[in-house]
């Protein structure tokens, strides 16, 4: 009897643990081998995992970079176990102590074609609204793959970062009334500035679009080289904290060539923390679902300017002075 595909997943895996697919085992089910599916996956390290359908399984290679966009540049492709064919359209919170455990988002999905597949070599063409071209992935040892870009890297889809403005808040006078629906975070002032991180360099634009000198702000340069060298586009606050200057980072609008704009605020932040953006000079701001009240009243005693309220399902509207995001400014304690 031939070994089932899927038991090395299925080994690793309690269904009644984990909102992932687990079929029983039986015969496969027959595609057309041409869907892929891109993950990010918020494990004990964020990484990518890239899954090609192939003889009823979804071939799977954990990421850590993401796809390469350079052909100069190649990325480690770690292999794993096949994944049944369910998990192309799989979301969902996978339990903290159970196997992968962590946030799992779907970052692009899509067709591909084969241009070659053996036990060395892997070709494939992707067709992906953030994935698109020739790549090839190939073993180097154990379970060390590398993947390669063959094509020359595209010019970017997305609008130059210095388009983008910061999204706004609508001036409140009190917390909203459904706060279990909200997350909560201290506004401690500042110069709102958009971070473009990329090539290991770190550039702020402020609210109207012109370059911020980081002559008046020294060490904030040393952001571009946080997050493993990965591209990003950054919102936050430029305050003055112990009497120096302190990113405080409290959205993410593009992430690995990735627009992030559409998805909610709560996944945002959650891609945010798990970024471990924390450094000496730049750091992200708290943030608290549901608990506006505890966050106000710590505002008050702490003199906090004022505290703002963000609607968890909230998109990111730039230059949108949203009623999704809400300001209560406070006045100073005594």
């Amino acid at each position: 009897m031939s070994p089932d595909k899927l038991d090395p997943y299925r080994s690793k895996r309690d269904a009644a643990r984990t909102p992932e697919p687990v079929p029983e085992p039986g015969p496969l089910p027959t595609g057309h081998d041409d869907t892929f599916v891109i993950q990010e996956h918020h494990a004990r390290r964020l990484h990518w995992d890239l899954r090609l359908e192939r003889d009823g399984v979804l071939v799977s290679w954990a990421v850590p970079k993401g796809l390469p966009l350079d052909p100069k540049t190649n990325h480690l492709a770690v292999h794993t176990e096949d994944h049944p064919l369910e998990y192309a359209t799989f979301e969902g919170e996978i339990a903290k102590g159970e196997y992968g455990g962590g946030l799992m988002l779907i970052w692009d999905r899509g067709t591909y074609e084969t241009e070659k597949w053996t036990d060395r070599e892997v070709k494939v063409v992707l067709h992906g609204s953030r994935a698109a071209g020739r790549y090839v992935l190939f073993p180097t040892n154990g379970k060390n793959w590398m993947i390669h870009r063959m094509d020359p890297a595209p010019e970017d889809a997305l609008p130059p970062a210095s388009e983008l403005r910061p999204m706004l808040a609508e001036e409140r006078k009190r917390l909203p009334r459904d706060q279990e629906a909200y997350g909560f975070e201290f506004d401690l002032g500042g110069t709102r500035a958009l971070a473009v991180l990329g090539d290991g360099r770190a550039r702020f634009v402020g609210a109207d679009g012109a370059a911020l000198s980081l002559e008046d702000h020294p060490g904030l340069e040393g952001l571009g080289k946080s997050i493993w060298g990965l591209p990003a586009v950054l919102d936050g606050q430029i305050a003055e904290i112990g009497g120096a200057s302190i990113y405080m980072i409290f959205d993410v609008l593009r992430l690995n060539t990735g627009d992030l704009l559409g998805r909610s605020y709560q996944d945002r932040r959650r891609t945010l923390d798990h970024l471990s953006l924390r450094g000496p000079h730049w750091q992200p701001t708290p943030w608290f679902p549901g608990d506006g009240k505890s966050v106000l009243k710590v505002a008050k005693e702490q003199g906090i300017p004022a505290v703002l309220a963000k609607r968890l399902d909230s998109p990111y509207l730039p230059g949108v002075r949203s009623p999704f995001w809400a300001r209560v400014s406070l006045k100073p304690a005594g």
